[in-house]
C-alpha cells in the first residue's frame, strides 16, 4: 500500500510541472495573439515578395522560433491559422503551410526545456539539467529543424512552383502589432525556461498576472482565453500520463530490456511508442526506467510524432486549429509526408548529437 502511494506521488511529481508550464505558455500565446504579434509577423512575411519557396521558408522559420521560445503547442494553436492566411494572401496552395506548421513545430521542439512537454517529463528524473539543455540539444535541434524544412519544400515543390505569386502584385498592408504584455511575457518566459530547472509555476504565475491585468483593464475577456487552453484534452492526457507513470514504476510494464539499446534503437522505440500512445505518456513510460540515453529518447519523442496524427498533443491541437480555419487535414496525407520527414530528421539529429 505504502509503495503504491509512493509510486503515485512520484508519477504526479513528474507529470504536473510540464502540464502547468504548457498552460502558462498557451495563455502567453493567447496574449501575444491578442496583441496582433502573430498576424503582423505573418502579414510582413507575405509582403516579402520573391519566390513562393522563400515565403514558405520564412513562415516555417516563424513556427520554429515560436515553438522554441513559447512551446510547440502554442505555435500550432496560434500560427496554423496565420500560415493558412499567408497562403491565401499570396494565392498559394495552403497545404505546404498547413502541414508545414505542425511538422516544423514537432521538429523544432528540442531547443529549450519548455519547447515540448516531453522535454520536461524526461528532465524531471535528471535534476539540474534544465540550464544546460539548450547547449546539449542545440546540434540535434538545429539538424532536425533544417532537415524538416528542406523536406517540406521538397515534398511540396510542385505546388509551390505552380502557385508562385504574380510579380508586382499588391498585397494588403500588415496590421499594427502592440508591443505589450504578450511580447514581454514571451521574452520573460523564455528566460525563465533557460535559467530555472523547474519554471512551471513562475511561468504560469506570470501568465495569470498578465491576463488578470488585461481583464481588469477590459482589454481581454477571461472565458475566450481559458477556452484556448483545451483544458479537457489536457486533463485527459494528464490522467493517462500519471496512470502510465504508476504502471512503469510498479514494474507492471517490463522495460528493463531497453537499458542496452543504442541511440538509434532508443529513438526508434520512442517514436513508435509515441505513435501508439501519444508522446506524453510515452515520455513518462520510457523515462521512468532511468536507463535510456536522454538525447536519443527526446529525439524519438519529439520528432517521432511526425509519423502519424496520434503522435503528440500538438498534432491534436493543430487538427482542431486547422478545422477552425476552414481546412480539412488528411490522416493519410499527414503520414505520407511524415514517413519521409520523421526518419530523415531523426537520423540527422542523432548524427549531429553524436558529432
Amino acid at each position: 500500500m505504502l509503495l503504491g502511494i509512493a509510486h503515485a506521488r512520484a508519477a504526479l511529481g513528474q507529470a504536473w510541472p510540464p502540464f502547468v508550464l504548457v498552460t502558462g505558455l498557451l495563455l502567453l500565446g493567447r496574449l501575444a495573439g491578442d496583441d496582433g504579434l502573430f498576424d503582423a509577423a505573418a502579414a510582413r512575411l507575405a509582403r516579402l515578395g520573391g519566390p513562393s519557396r522563400g515565403t514558405l521558408v520564412a513562415c516555417l522559420g516563424l513556427v520554429a522560433l515560436v515553438s522554441a521560445l513559447l512551446n510547440l503547442d502554442t505555435a500550432v494553436v496560434f500560427l496554423t491559422p496565420v500560415l493558412i492566411g499567408v497562403a491565401a494572401r499570396v494565392r498559394l496552395d495552403p497545404r505546404p503551410f498547413l502541414y508545414g506548421s505542425v511538422f516544423m513545430a514537432n521538429a523544432s521542439s528540442l531547443f529549450l526545456p519548455g519547447s515540448n512537454l516531453t522535454n520536461l517529463l524526461v528532465l524531471s528524473s535528471r535534476k539540474g539539467a534544465g540550464p544546460s539543455f539548450f547547449v546539449e540539444m542545440l546540434p540535434a535541434a538545429a539538424a532536425a529543424t533544417i532537415v524538416t524544412a528542406a523536406g517540406i519544400i521538397l515534398i511540396h515543390r510542385h505546388s509551390l512552383d505552380a502557385g508562385a505569386p504574380e510579380p508586382g502584385e499588391e498585397l494588403p498592408r500588415p496590421g499594427e502589432a502592440h508591443l505589450g504584455a504578450g511580447l514581454f511575457g514571451s521574452v520573460v518566459a523564455a528566460a525563465l525556461m533557460v535559467a530555472l530547472a523547474n519554471p512551471a509555476l513562475p511561468v504560469l504565475g506570470l501568465a495569470l498576472a498578465l491576463l488578470a491585468w488585461r481583464v481588469l483593464r477590459r482589454r481581454a475577456k477571461l472565458a475566450p482565453a481559458l477556452a484556448a487552453l483545451g483544458l479537457p484534452l489536457l486533463a485527459g492526457l494528464f490522467c493517462l500520463v500519471v496512470a502510465l507513470g504508476i504502471g512503469a514504476r510498479s514494474g507492471f510494464l517490463p522495460l528493463g530490456w531497453l537499458a542496452s539499446a543504442g541511440p538509434a534503437a532508443t529513438a526508434g522505440v520512442a517514436g513508435l511508442t509515441s505513435v501508439a500512445v501519444n508522446n506524453l505518456p510515452a515520455a513518462v513510460l520510457l523515462s521512468s526506467t532511468g536507463h535510456l540515453q536522454s538525447q536519443a529518447l527526446l529525439i524519438g519523442l519529439n520528432v517521432g510524432p511526425n509519423l502519424a496524427v496520434t503522435g503528440s498533443l500538438a498534432v491534436l491541437l493543430w487538427w482542431r486549429a486547422a478545422r477552425g480555419a476552414g481546412l480539412r487535414p488528411s490522416v493519410l496525407a499527414y503520414s505520407r509526408q511524415g514517413l519521409l520527414l520523421a526518419p530523415a530528421a531523426a537520423l540527422a539529429a542523432l548524427l549531429a548529437a553524436r558529432l
